[in-house]
């Protein structure tokens, strides 16, 4: 199965009052590796940036200034994400600002070009009710550091979210039960068939007597009642 691990930077919180996306960070990963594939653009908003998003991912007005405008982008990402399943952290945000530039294009929405939308935030907060479930505080709880991580950074945070996408999902323990599985068959293939001549010798009375016998021995010695006779 092909997925994205999708990630953008904006203007500020709300595509409806006129914000943008400025930066856009997609990872491709296939049957749960990633690829190494990538896509990766600085967009020129043509606005200005709310103070408060530019204290959050530190891009100015100034470093996007010679950058290309979504619409120069749009198709390299729409032929990107092709019909993957696209895993989103706080899936409704990102999703949002995309189909407001993909509208403006007409061009339709996010769901037109994708394939199922996954927001690993939902699924935290379904996994872990009543804690913190922001992409940093699931870095801690899954032990994947982040020390790098400064500010956010749309290309950053998705290969942050892949970690944590496949520690959700419980990602490793996969590749290695896929392992094990692959090196049982191995030995099973080599492992010569039983003989089918097998004789079945059963104890004799005297045998059994015996048996007992050594059993009551050692109940006695225990001082207390066999638990194979409960």
């Amino acid at each position: 199965m092909r997925q994205i691990i999708l990630d953008t930077e904006t203007t500020g919180l709300n595509p409806l009052t006129g914000d943008r996306i400025i930066e856009i960070g997609c990872l491709e990963m296939i049957d749960r590796r990633l690829t190494g594939a990538k896509l990766h653009h600085y967009i020129n908003p043509q606005r200005d940036i709310d103070a408060g998003a530019v204290a959050v991912h530190g891009l100015t007005v100034e470093f996007l200034s010679d950058k290309p405008v979504f619409a120069d982008v749009a198709q390299e990402i729409i032929a990107f994400l092709k019909d993957a399943e696209i895993i989103i952290h706080n899936a409704p945000f990102d999703v949002g600002f995309l189909d407001m530039e993909l509208g403006l294009l007409k061009r339709g929405k996010l769901t037109d070009h994708t394939g199922l939308i996954v927001d690993t935030l939902k699924n935290a907060r379904e996994m872990f009710p009543g804690k913190r479930n922001s992409l940093d505080a699931l870095c801690e709880r899954f032990g994947i550091s982040n020390e790098h991580r400064t500010l956010h950074g749309a290309l950053l945070d998705a290969e942050l979210l892949a970690e944590v996408y496949l520690a959700m999902t419980r990602g490793q323990e996969d590749f290695l039960m896929d392992d094990m599985h692959s090196q049982s068959s191995a030995a099973q293939a080599k492992r010569q068939p039983l003989p089918t001549n097998l004789v079945v010798q059963l104890a004799s009375i005297e045998e059994k007597e015996a048996h007992e016998a050594y059993l009551e021995g050692l109940a006695k010695a225990a001082k207390k009642p066999a638990v194979w006779n409960n």
